[in-house]
């Protein structure tokens, strides 16, 4: 893997951008196929090859068509996929199909195209905090750009056509990664989550689509892109994002002054476990560094900054890991070497 993409943090983990104390990121995604070609989803792996090369030839010859790096997953070794996509850069999907796939990554990480996953092109731009305007912005620009180049398959009652009926239309899906422990604790969160669910939004969990919300973490996304326009997508889901950072921050102000004791013992002994701890599990460390996050976020604990909590965050997961270690390794090995690097990186004195 090009050693860029390992090195670079990544824009969801920056820490910073509007809301960015509880808006961890924003994914804007277009979904597009070409036309007179069927589905990625049909087996003709030669003809998935032919489409993967004109998406490779259009990306090359844009204005910062050199600011990409292309990676074909079928040449990336199982770590290499994995680390692609706890970046959130590639879809699980992606990683575990077969034939010919790929995904381009501009300089920044903040667009990544994907190619012959469900559809022929998934185009997504991640943005730190809440930006939805400016992130839709970036990728619609993509879209006109990468339009000029190739034909996309598209009818005028419908709009895109897409593999999966839900995104026909515009194809566009808005996601946003909210972290919510203060609705957690107050036992809150089902009930917002009904009304978003009656807003017809989804809530996914940290990868997405089929995964859990480790660490407190969960995406709202769009559900319906037929018959709506791309504004009014957007303006639904800022809206319902912003009553769920309102939703979050009454309850943070709730725990910090009715339960002050109990939020300040949770993030004490989060703190204190990812200090000393000599075995630490993926879902155990998110958990604990959620409770730091908040309470740094909160002002409860400033011993590290919200920077370095992301951080942990991305490199102790499991592929992160094994590349920091330099070697793949079990799972029960990967609980030691995790509470080993976290003690060292929070400055342990007994590493």
């Amino acid at each position: 893997m090009n050693t860029r993409i390992h090195e670079d943090n990544g824009q969801w983990m920056a820490g910073d951008g509007p809301h960015s104390g509880i808006a961890v990121t924003t994914r804007v995604r277009l979904a597009r196929n070409l036309a007179d070609r069927r589905f990625p989803t049909h087996p003709d792996q030669s003809e998935r090859g032919e489409t993967m090369d004109a998406i490779r030839a259009a990306i090359r010859s844009l204005p910062d068509g050199d600011q990409y790096v292309w990676h074909e997953l079928e040449d990336e070794g199982p770590l290499d996929r994995r680390i692609l996509m706890e970046r959130h850069l590639i879809s699980r999907e992606l990683v575990d199909g077969q034939g010919p796939r790929a995904v381009a990554v501009n300089a920044p990480s903040s667009i990544a195209i994907m190619v012959n996953e469900e559809d022929h092109l998934r185009m997504q731009c991640l943005m730190s905090g809440l930006n939805v305007q400016e992130a839709f912005q970036r990728v619609n620009r993509l879209d006109d750009q990468l339009s000029e180049r190739l034909a996309f398959a598209f009818d005028d009652h419908y709009g895109y056509l897409t593999s999966c009926p839900t995104n026909v239309g515009t194809g566009l899906r808005v996601s946003v990664m909210l972290h919510l422990p203060a609705l957690v604790m107050t036992r809150h969160i089902e009930k917002v989550f009904r009304a978003v669910y009656e807003m017809r939004m989804a809530v996914r969990g940290f990868y997405g689509e089929g995964t859990e919300a480790y660490g407190e973490l969960y995406q709202i996304s769009n559900q319906i892109t037929c018959g709506r326009s791309e504004q009014d997508i957007i303006d639904d889901m800022e809206a319902v994002i912003a009553a769920i950072i309102q939703y979050e921050e009454k309850a943070r102000n709730e725990l910090a002054t009715s339960e002050r004791s109990q939020l300040e013992d949770r993030v004490w002994r989060s703190w204190g476990l990812l200090r000393n701890a000599r075995l630490m599990s993926s879902e155990e460390a998110m958990r604990h560094l959620s409770s730091l996050r908040l309470g740094v976020v909160m002002g409860v604990f400033n011993s590290v900054d919200l920077q370095e909590v992301q951080k942990l965050f991305l490199n102790t997961q499991p592929a992160h890991l094994q590349r920091l270690e330099g070697r793949e390794l079990e799972s029960g090995d990967r609980d030691v070497v995790r509470a080993r690097y976290i003690r060292s990186e929070l400055g342990a004195e007994n590493n």
